[in-house]
């Protein structure tokens, strides 16, 4: 693969960046500067699902784990100002970083026991089933028949 090839993959994604500060203080900014990157990223990034940081405080630590929709979606991380600008800082900081990208694997109870099993990937939607308001609607005209009589 060249450096200039895109990766194309229809799985939903995690993606996971370790930040190990050398100070709390280089922390605690790092901290700061990922809140405001991440609501650049929800405005500008639609395949973005959604993310969290998990503080590791003894060890000045954070971990950033975000999920998104598809492969391809992480490629607008380079359309958000923001983060381009921010992903200069932690070297500037002394902060180490490395970050791995997860793809879905399958349904767990076929990862994780074997058992033949399938279910749609839960960082991509699925689409409505015609049924499903049909489906509840008949449950509560049921539940009301049933406590009227």
């Amino acid at each position: 693969m060249s450096n200039h090839e895109r990766v194309s993959d229809k799985r939903g994604q995690v993606v996971i960046t370790r930040f190990a500060c050398p100070s709390l203080s280089g922390l605690f900014r790092l901290m700061v500067l990922h809140i405001h990157i991440k609501r650049q990223v929800r405005r500008q990034a639609p395949g973005f699902v959604g993310g969290k940081a998990v503080i590791l405080w003894r060890q000045r630590t954070m971990l950033s784990i975000t999920l998104w929709r598809h492969l391809d979606d992480i490629y607008d991380m380079g359309k958000v100002n923001a983060h381009i600008m921010a992903a200069r800082v932690p070297a500037r900081l002394g902060i180490q970083t490395s970050c791995g990208i997860y793809s879905y694997s399958g349904d767990w109870r076929a990862i994780m026991f074997g058992t033949p099993a399938t279910s749609a990937d839960p960082l991509v939607a699925a689409a409505p089933s015609p049924t499903a308001g049909v489906a509840g609607a008949d449950l509560e005209r049921k539940k009301h028949h049933e406590l009227a009589h």
